[in-house]
């Protein structure tokens, strides 16, 4: 099995990336073989919308033509098996990096046709989105926006997972910053009791017991 993973936070070793890197033990755990990317490190644009993918007589319909450092990790992440990526939320949304990466990802594709997918394989897709927010306000907020964000997601063949992390600690030390809507003690105190546990979420899903 090959297992493609993308951390799209521009932290290497913070929350996003931890629950990623647990994901890519788990999957190493059973085998198969991992790539994992931190998306800030690449240098490439959003879609440029050249249309090159979707002109007549290509040999390859589904391929990103625009040459960057992404290109060619599309390519990789569709001959995977599973592609597990993760974003933090950023003002209700993935950060943008991720937006420009998810559009690559999907819209070639996408046939303009009869909007079937032109990609021969699958790829099954989970998505870990860590956020400030409790769980009350991302179910009434952002859970229903987040799904229909993701539903283009169905043009890579598999099945799309979303699994959201609330709550969770920005910075070591909160007294360094104006961050006085926060609570520190709460925030550190769910880092204790309740992270651990989305860390073992994470493992299972990439060793695909969850």
């Amino acid at each position: 099995m090959k297992v493609t993973i993308v951390n799209a936070s521009p932290r290497k070793n913070w929350n996003t990336a931890q629950l990623l890197k647990e994901a890519a033990r788990g999957a190493e755990s059973v085998g198969a073989e991992v790539e994992y990317v931190d998306l800030y490190d690449l240098k490439f644009t959003a879609c440029r919308s050249c249309l090159a993918c979707k002109r007549k007589g290509i040999d390859e319909p589904c391929k990103c033509y625009w040459k960057d450092e992404l290109s060619p990790l599309l390519e990789r992440i569709w001959k995977s098996d599973k592609l597990i990526a993760g974003s933090p939320i950023y003002f209700s949304q993935p950060t943008g990096w991720f937006r420009s990466f998810f559009e690559r990802l999907v819209f070639p594709a996408l046939s303009y046709d009869d909007g079937s997918s032109l990609l021969k394989g699958s790829v099954d897709l989970d998505v870990f989105f860590t956020m400030n927010v409790p769980e009350d306000i991302y179910r009434k907020s952002y859970e229903a926006r987040l799904n229909e964000y993701f539903e283009p997601a169905r043009l890579l063949n598999g099945t799309t997972r979303l699994f959201p992390i609330f709550d969770t600690l920005q910075v070591n030390d909160y007294s360094k910053y104006n961050m006085a809507i926060f609570s520190e003690e709460h925030k550190k105190e769910r880092r204790e009791t309740v992270f651990p546990n989305d860390l073992k979420i994470a493992f299972e899903v990439g060793a695909g017991r969850r």
